[in-house]
């Protein structure tokens, strides 16, 4: 099925990722739980390279839990560090599938019920990422000041 240029949205003529066979196949049904995770994965792989967003708090992710190692912290505080950085991420999948959705729902039209479902989104990554930051200023600051001296 051949989609007229009109119909597409921005990120899917940006991203060389969702041609061929991964938009021709994306209705399939995974049959098997290897087929699930390979889906999940190829889901994970898209948001990484077209959502500069996600790319950023997959590295901030990363640079806590190797604070976090270097800290030496808890088992608890694990615990509440790697539940952030997952719900985070988990928000901006969210996100980016809620705009995927609205963009194959509307095409390149203006529609205000669009722009609140987006807006929505984008706000419920924005909470959540002051969140982790809350959280990072609670769980890692008093362990770094300890570390520095201070």
């Amino acid at each position: 099925m051949i989609i007229p240029k009109s119909r597409v949205s921005k990120t899917s003529r940006l991203s060389p990722y969702i041609k061929g066979t991964y938009r021709r196949n994306s209705w399939i049904v995974a049959k098997d739980l290897p087929s699930s995770f390979k889906y999940a994965t190829k889901g994970f792989i898209y948001a990484f390279i077209s959502q500069r967003n996600f790319r950023i708090h997959v590295f901030l992710g990363l640079l806590v839990i190797a604070l976090s190692i270097w800290l030496k912290l808890s088992f608890s505080n694990y615990a509440i560090l790697f539940l952030t950085i997952s719900a985070v991420l988990v928000l901006e999948l969210i996100n980016t599938s809620i705009e995927a959705v609205v963009d194959l729902a509307i095409g390149r039209r203006f529609h205000p019920l669009a722009r609140i479902a987006k807006d929505c989104a984008a706000a419920s990554v924005l909470v959540g990422a002051i969140s982790s930051l809350i959280i990072f200023l609670l769980v890692l600051l008093p362990p770094i000041l300890q570390k520095l001296g201070f």
